[in-house]
Order: C-alpha cells, then structure tokens, then sequence
C-alpha cells in the first residue's frame, strides 16, 4: 500500500465522525416541520402555536406583545392581571412541550412587518409548512354590535386591517416559499404544506356587525380562490371555524360584566378551548397529501373536525359545532320558550337535544334569533 494511499484512508477514518454528525445533523433540521402563527401570543393563535409546539414543530410565534416593548400597542382588550401573554412567553411554552419555540415581536397593522420576518425565517430555515393567521384586532370603546352607521370606518379599518388586509398579505408573501418547500420536501406521503385562516361563524351568518360580516366571508372566500391556484403546486388551505371560545379576553369580559351584553347571552362556560382549535390545525397539518388536497380551501368546523379526525379539548370533552342543534337550542330556542311560556324548558328535554348538524343553507338564511321579530 503506498503511503498516499494510506494518507487518505487515515483521513476518511479521522473524517467519519465528522461526516456522520453533519448526516445527522442536516437530516434532523430538514425532517422538523417549521410553523409561524400570527396573534401568537394570546387567544386562539396562541393555543394553536402551543399545539404545534406538542407535536413537535419549530414554532415561530409572531404578535404586538413582547416583553421588550418595542411594538407600540394602542388598544388591546382587557385580560387577568399577572398573565405573561407574549410572543416570548408563548415560544417558551412550546419549547416545554417538545417542539422549539421562536418569538418574533411583530406588528401586523405595519405593511412590511410580516414579510420582513417571514423573510428571515426563510433564510434560516429553508422550508415553511405551516402558516397559521390569527391576529385580529376590534377598535378600543366600540360598540361591538352597534349599527354600521354608527360606528364609523374605525371598526372597518380595525377589524379588516389586520383581520383582512394584512391576512392577504402575509399569503401573498409566504405562498412562494411554501410553493418551494412542496417541491423540495413533498410527496405522496407526506403532509402537505397549508395555510390556515382563522375565521369564525360571522362568515356564514350574521355576527356583531356588518363590518365584522364581510370581513369574515372574506377571509372565507380568500382561502377557496387560493385554494384553485395553488392545488397544482401541492400546497393546501383551509379556514377554520372555532366554536365560542374562553379566550383569556372573554374570560375577563365575564370578570368585568360586559360578556352577556356583548356576546347575547351565551355561556361562556360551555365553550370551547383555545387548545381545541390547535389541536384541529395539528390534525389537518398531519393529513396526507390526497386527504388534505381533497378539502383544501374547504371550511372547516373545530367542533366537526373532532368527531370527524378523533381529538377532544382539554377536559377530555367535544364541544358541539356552533350549527348543531345541541348547540343552537339551549342557547337560543330554549330560553325563547322559556320567556314566552313563563317556565323552564324541562330537563329531560335539554338533556336529550341530539347532535344534528343544520345544513348551511339553513343556518345561514335569514337574521339572527335576537333580531328574528317574524
């Protein structure tokens, strides 16, 4: 054996550890699933982030609050005193539950942000599977359910800035770069990557107002068109309906007095979790390639997902959908009856209302309950 020949087998030995480790090392952040949910840090965007964090992404939490304070945040609705919702906080507890939190302090309302945090990501992690828009914003000492005439083009700009606009623009900004990741980490197999728009019954019938109707529909409508465009690039959509929800902000409503007025009525206790609308994301993100490609762009119910996907909320409970008669008549039918009638709906029949779904052209016609005055 010549010596040159001996030089390079020494050098492929001392070499091996090294190229092992590299192997591994590219292999681990390649196969890891990266996610960024914006209005991370508090409500529904931050129990889907938490979520993903349980099932393993790299999660990046973007939103307004930080504990650096250098997002200037004009109105925000109340929530309990000592509670540490920030996108710092939010990225550690995604660390705690086995995925890899990343906060990113971020104002969505500011054209520019988003893209320029995307950006960045991107250039770190080569691959976007996950994109979740939750941020929504409603303008400060509004009368949520006031007439549209009444309210001024602050609650337009408020809840279609961000809720809308800036909903199109982070899509606009991360479709290529999921289009990428599709092509370099695709296939059959595989999950493909989606975006979830955060979106609410308001989309299919009336809710708190006109502004806050369209918006909704809009967002609806926004997830279906991309859906036609980017299916031949195996990148799927989806908008999501969570039921009513404890938010930390609506449990302090309850707190404060003003929930029954805002919500009509509804009780709060019986909702949903912010946890059961991630729990509905991780599900959806996990669904092969053909099963999510064939509803992309659909909407889809957190409450049906369960019963349909196999998941529950946190107390081991599965609220009904929003359209279910199990929902709609003790919320609203019931106390009607009562009212007219003078006495209580009897138990046997509260406690035996089945599980049936409206259809939604049923649930979607006409006003209303409290307006109904047909």
């Amino acid at each position: 054996m010549s010596f040159i020949q001996m030089k390079m087998i020494c050098f492929s030995i001392l070499s091996l550890p090294f190229f092992i480790s590299s192997v591994f090392s590219l292999s681990t952040t390649s196969n890891q699933r990266v996610a960024v949910v914006t209005g991370a840090s508090r409500g529904i965007g931050r129990g889907i982030a938490l979520e993903l964090g349980s099932a393993g992404y790299k999660v990046y939490t973007l939103g307004r609050s930080s504990r650096t304070n250098n997002v200037p945040i004009d109105f925000q609705r109340a929530v309990a005193d000592n509670l540490d919702l920030t996108v710092e906080s939010a990225a550690e507890e995604v660390t705690k539950r086995g995925g890899q939190g990343y906060p990113i302090a971020c104002d969505l309302s500011q054209d520019g942000d988003f893209e320029s945090a995307l950006e960045k990501i991107y250039n770190d992690e080569k691959r976007l599977d996950v994109l979740v828009c939750s941020a929504y914003t409603t303008p400060a000492g509004s009368d949520l359910r006031g007439e549209f005439w009444t309210q001024g083009m602050e609650m337009w700009d408020a809840v279609n800035g961000v809720g809308l606009r800036q909903v199109y623009a982070a899509c606009h900004c991360a479709a290529p770069k999921m289009i990428e990741t599709a092509k370099t980490f695709g296939s059959e197999e595989s999950s493909p990557p989606l975006i979830c728009l955060v979106s609410s019954f308001g989309g299919k019938s009336y809710t708190f107002n006109v502004a806050y109707g369209v918006g909704k529909a809009a967002i609806d409508r926004l997830s279906v068109d991309m859906s036609y465009q980017l299916k031949k690039y195996g990148v799927a959509t989806t908008t999501l309906y969570p039921g009513l929800v404890r938010t930390e902000a609506n449990l302090q409503m309850e707190v404060d007095g003003t929930w029954d007025k805002a919500s009509g009525n509804l009780d709060l206790s019986q909702g949903e979790t912010p946890a059961f609308s991630g729990r509905a994301v991780v599900k959806l993100a996990s669904l092969p390639k053909s099963a999510m490609m064939e509803r992309s762009g659909n909407v889809e119910v957190v409450a049906e997902l369960a019963n349909e996907l196999g998941f529950t909320d946190v107390d081991g409970n599965t609220p009904p959908s929003i359209r279910s008669l199990k929902y709609l008549l003790p919320n609203f039918v019931f106390p009607q009856v009562e009212k007219e009638a003078g006495k209580p709906v009897p138990d046997w029949i509260k406690d035996n209302v089945p599980d049936i779904l409206l259809p939604w052209s049923v649930f979607s016609s006409g006003p209303p309950p409290e307006t109904d005055n047909r």
